[in-house]
């Protein structure tokens, strides 16, 4: 089975995340070990928090270089709530920020006419057939905890849409990554099915990347 590690910079609900993984059959260590980083299959980064804590502390344990390369290598990323916001090129939470660059656009507050942060049970609308909706209703409710989203500058990458005081890709993707706004640990059984299809995705691409 390929080894999935979940990426460890200091930023919450580590192992909320990793017993999700292991309900649906998948034992992904937590680390903070950028060679161990670099050396896994795939990578789960999950995060609660400000974005430029987040890059701080990815840059601060050299876990940012190793995300970076993972990603290049073609090895499956996921990135969760604000591990998702950190794919992106920039964030404008306290000052405009660079961001990890995987992906293109930034991540802006929410509008003020809206409660903030947007914290319960929303619809997400899959916007292009992905292997992750398998076997999920659409649109299906899920559980958010946010204040910001991101703008994805290119519609091909963004795989479902949510509103709440505007419309945002609650979900984005392109090539080996996948990032998720809302929390799948904390969305019943439509976040644990999307962790298994993403599981099983992780295993298909492993055995189809040649050894090295």
């Amino acid at each position: 089975m390929a080894q999935i590690v979940i990426v460890d910079y200091g930023m919450g609900n580590l192992a909320s995340v990793r017993n999700a993984l292991r309900a649906v059959g998948y034992d992904a260590p937590i680390s903070a070990d950028p060679e161990r980083v670099a050396q896994a299959d795939a990578l789960v980064m999950p995060g609660v928090g400000a974005f430029g804590a987040g890059m701080r502390n990815l840059a601060a344990r050299g876990l940012d270089r190793a995300v970076k390369a993972a990603a290049a290598a073609g090895k499956p990323i996921l990135g969760i709530c604000l591990g998702m916001q950190l794919l992106f090129a920039e964030g404008a939470e306290n000052g405009v920020q660079p961001g990890l660059g995987l992906l293109t656009g930034r991540v802006t507050r929410l509008p003020d006419g809206v409660r903030l942060p947007q914290i319960g049970w929303n619809l997400v609308a899959p916007q292009r057939p992905h292997p992750v909706f398998e076997g999920l209703p659409q649109p299906y409710w899920a559980y958010f905890d946010h204040t910001y989203a991101a703008e994805g500058e290119r519609p091909v990458e963004r795989l479902a849409l949510t509103e709440y005081g505007r419309t945002y890709p609650s979900i984005v993707g392109r090539d080996n990554l996948l990032g998720i706004q809302f929390h799948p640990e904390k969305s019943s059984r439509v976040g644990l099915q999307m962790l298994a299809n993403w599981g099983r995705m992780v295993c298909a691409s492993s055995s189809s990347r040649p050894s090295i």
